[in-house]
């Protein structure tokens, strides 16, 4: 199997973790060395992320991606950048938008990790907000 097809695989099963708050499985596809710099700009750590799944407080109800997913192969790493419809709750309050991603996997213990990532809100037209 190619390595972008792995890494494909890969972002399928994050987003379908995401979804269903699989936090198994978000351990697994989540380097301990993460580094997540989240929409508002905060650096979160993989107990960080993970913490919220376990909560219960986040509840993500769509999760649709947008346009182009780009995948760039790097030997053993991967960069990803992928935009996306979201739509859920925290805390009880409802959420929506349309958010940048951007991923580097890295390809470690016979499975691809995320090792760090990057979120930013857009607007529909794909612009970044702000």
């Amino acid at each position: 199997m190619s390595i972008r097809r792995e890494i494909e695989q890969a972002e399928e099963r994050l987003r379908q973790a995401i979804l269903t708050s699989d936090v198994a499985r978000l351990d697994e596809l989540l380097s301990d060395t993460l580094i997540f710099t989240n929409q508002d700009g905060v650096r979160l750590s993989k107990p960080d992320d993970m913490a919220v799944h376990q909560s219960g407080l986040l509840k993500i109800d769509r999760l649709d991606v947008k346009g182009e997913t780009i995948i760039r192969v790097l030997d053993s790493s991967a960069i990803v950048c992928v935009t996306v419809e979201l739509a859920g709750t925290y805390d009880g309050n409802a959420f929506s938008g349309v958010f940048a991603y951007t991923r580097f996997w890295h390809h470690d213990e016979d499975r691809w990790q995320i090792a760090a990532a990057h979120c930013s809100s857009v607007s529909e037209d794909g612009r970044t907000d702000g």
